[in-house]
């Protein structure tokens, strides 16, 4: 192949425009996946799920509540792979991962329901990552759940549940 339809070849390729699906590249031996030119960063005040804004919602209260309580938040949304924890709290030297879960009603069950022993599993792998980067030795670590009840008028109610799990094997820094 010359150079230059080498190079054309190359160009039609990367980046990859209105692709959202693997590509093969048998010169490569690899496969190589390539998102969609048309997704981008939505800001929160842009969104308009209900879910999503009511979930918003319910962490604005969350942090607000453990604040209040004597809690200095060190990460929101801390992120690893496809997974996230909502909160992590600091107090001396307990930090807490805190799921946050925000309800209008019981008609789907409780926040404590909502949390399977996969989700648990999810966060303590996420809780693993940010061990890793910013624990300390000394520190203690738990799991936290937080549930939001968001009431008409602006009533909302917050209950906390420390040390709401336990993992079947212990971790530590």
């Amino acid at each position: 192949m010359s150079p230059g339809r080498e190079a054309a070849n190359r160009a039609s390729h990367f980046p990859a425009p209105y692709r959202s699906r693997a590509i093969s590249h048998s010169c490569l031996g690899r496969v190589l996946w390539c998102m969609s030119a048309t997704r981008r960063f939505v800001p929160v005040i842009e969104w308009e799920d209900e879910r999503h804004l009511l979930g918003v919602e319910g962490e604005r209260l969350a942090i607000a509540f453990l604040t209040s309580c004597g809690w200095s938040v060190e990460a929101h949304r801390f992120r690893l792979g496809h997974h996230d924890i909502d909160l992590v709290v600091r107090k001396g030297r307990m930090v807490a991962f805190v799921e946050v879960k925000t309800r209008r009603s019981c008609s789907y069950g409780s926040g404590l329901e909502a949390v399977s022993a996969r989700k648990q599993r999810d966060i303590a792998r996420v809780a693993n990552g940010w061990l890793l980067r910013h624990g300390h030795p000394g520190d203690e670590y738990r799991f936290d759940l937080l549930l939001v009840k968001v009431g008409s008028g602006g009533k909302h109610s917050v209950e906390h549940v420390p040390d709401a799990w336990q993992l079947s094997s212990q971790w530590s820094y």
